[in-house]
This record gives structure tokens, sequence and C-alpha cells, in this order.
């Protein structure tokens, strides 16, 4: 079974919200979309977060738009107010995303 990085099929954008995160997964293709919404599921990006400790994971599908939101709860260190971390918008959590890998469709 062949693996490839979220990257290869889409392209990512993250906001913030005090301690939370939203991250948007578009596909590239229309033709892909169905294919990561089948292999990217809140599950699958809660593991991959695990070292965030996201407290919840949730989806929404958008296939009007080609595109996934994930929201992640509890993963910016208390947010751009109280957080010390270097990235505390999590702008960078966009590319981490990019970096999971599924099955090739």
């Amino acid at each position: 079974m062949t693996h490839i990085a979220l990257y290869d099929l889409a392209h990512a954008r993250t906001g913030d919200k005090g301690n939370h995160a939203n991250i948007s997964l578009i596909a590239y293709k229309e033709e892909d979309f169905d294919w990561l919404v089948h292999q990217v599921t809140a599950e699958k990006v809660a593991l991959h977060f695990g070292a965030r400790k996201p407290s919840q994971v949730r989806r929404y599908v958008l296939p009007n738009l080609g595109a996934m939101n994930f929201v992640l709860d509890n993963v910016l260190d208390g947010g751009v107010n109280d957080s010390l971390n270097l990235d505390m918008h999590g702008k960078s959590l966009s590319f981490h995303l990019l970096t999971l890998r599924i099955e090739k469709p």
C-alpha cells in the first residue's frame, strides 16, 4: 500500500479563536475531494496532533467548496494573550496537518 502526504492533494489555511484552532483543508482537484473525506477523519487528525493534546477535534465537510474544516479545541497553549508559544496564532498547524500521510488514491 502506497502512502502520500496531504500536501500532494490539498492545501490548508489556519485560523484561531482563543485557545482553539481551525484548519481548512482544500483539495487541489475536485476528483480528489471524496478520497480526502474518506481518508482524513477527525480521529486521524486528533492522533496526528496528539502532542498538542486537543481536547476535541470536529470536522465539517464543505462539499461545494471541496474543503473540510477541522476545529481543534485547546491546542494553542491558552491563545494569543496567554501563550508563551512562538506560534501563538497556530499558523504553522496547517503545515503540520499537510504532513499527515494517507493512502494514495
